[in-house]
């Protein structure tokens, strides 16, 4: 019934095009996106068509006998169109898992897209998981701004913007990624977590010239100074500060609060806002101080979760259909 090729340049314009009108995808998944770090990783990601017509992707990338929702991206799983409908993603997934299985691939990982970045309803495949007898790996709690029930921020936060007014913070958006990379986002991820950040700043600034309407970058001065800085990545529905950070000892300036309060108004046309997780070692443990200032700003918790399934089991699905 269907037919699953691995990508290839070939499928460049294909596969974009496919993206740009799923249900569930977002510019993550488009290739000059995910190609950027092609180095890392060995691609596996897979199209699906049905009568020569593609009707489903999966970005993925391999390791040995394992398979990957692509490492290099936030989050993945099957990504379909609008007209896709459950019995079709049983029916896909029942072949995805077959054709790993037969070409010696035992294990699939799968990250699907949080439902917040759902352009229309697709949680399909999470029913389909399920009947998989998926292991839950990880599970993650994204803290989200819903712009149609908005909280209200807390006396201390509206306190720490006033205090950002007070010092005469500036924000400009500028693609000056190398300066926020180097004063404030590399010094500050070492000292706290001895890492670096997923990005380098050529990347970034690779990527921002592929997507200059979807990857922003502000910057906060005072007195000509760069005191803190963020580069926010644009979906359809959703804005999210993919990397955020401050110069100064606990926010004294209060430039986070002041660059945060800045941005959910700049793009309050957007469904959501998404601050992402504040949990650590696969979701076990919960950064309490974090949480606790991205819940100020009214915002409350959304689940990301990542499974494991064994390749082997696409025969639970033969008999589902009643």
């Amino acid at each position: 019934m269907y037919k699953i090729e691995q990508y290839n340049i070939s499928h460049y314009s294909l596969w974009n095009e496919f993206i740009t009108n799923s249900k569930n995808g977002t510019f993550l998944f488009h290739r000059d996106f995910m190609e950027y770090h092609s180095d890392r990783f060995e691609d596996f990601s897979l199209m699906i068509f049905e009568k020569e017509k593609l009707v489903a992707i999966f970005p993925a990338n391999r390791e040995g006998d394992v398979v990957h929702s692509h490492k290099g991206l936030t989050y993945g799983g099957l990504v379909y169109g609008n007209k896709m409908k459950l019995t079709g993603v049983i029916n896909i997934y029942r072949e995805l898992l077959q054709f790993l299985n037969d070409n010696d691939i035992k294990t699939l990982h799968i990250k699907p897209v949080p439902i917040i970045y759902h352009k229309v309803p697709a949680q399909e495949q999470e029913y389909v998981i399920f009947l998989l007898n998926a292991k839950l790996t990880r599970r993650d709690g994204l803290s989200v701004i819903d712009r149609s029930n908005l909280l209200p921020i807390t006396r201390s936060r509206k306190g720490a913007i006033r205090r950002g007014t007070k010092n005469e913070l500036i924000i400009i958006e500028e693609p000056n990624f190398g300066l926020f990379w180097n004063e404030i986002l590399i010094p500050n991820i070492k000292n706290k977590h001895n890492t670096k950040p997923v990005h380098t700043a050529a990347e970034i600034n690779y990527l921002h010239q592929k997507f200059p309407d979807k990857i922003r970058h502000f910057n906060v001065y005072q007195e000509n100074k760069i005191v803190a800085g963020t580069t926010i990545f644009l979906t359809d529905i959703v804005a999210h500060p993919q990397y955020i950070s401050g110069q100064e000892d606990k926010n004294a300036l209060g430039s986070l609060d002041y660059l945060y309060s800045f941005l959910i108004d700049t793009f309050s046309n957007y469904s959501y806002f998404d601050f992402g997780p504040s949990t650590e070692q696969q979701g076990r443990k919960l950064n309490e101080g974090l949480m606790f200032w991205k819940e100020s700003f009214g915002a409350r918790i959304i689940i990301q979760d990542f499974y494991e399934v064994d390749t082997a089991n696409f025969h639970l699905l033969d008999d589902v259909l009643i």
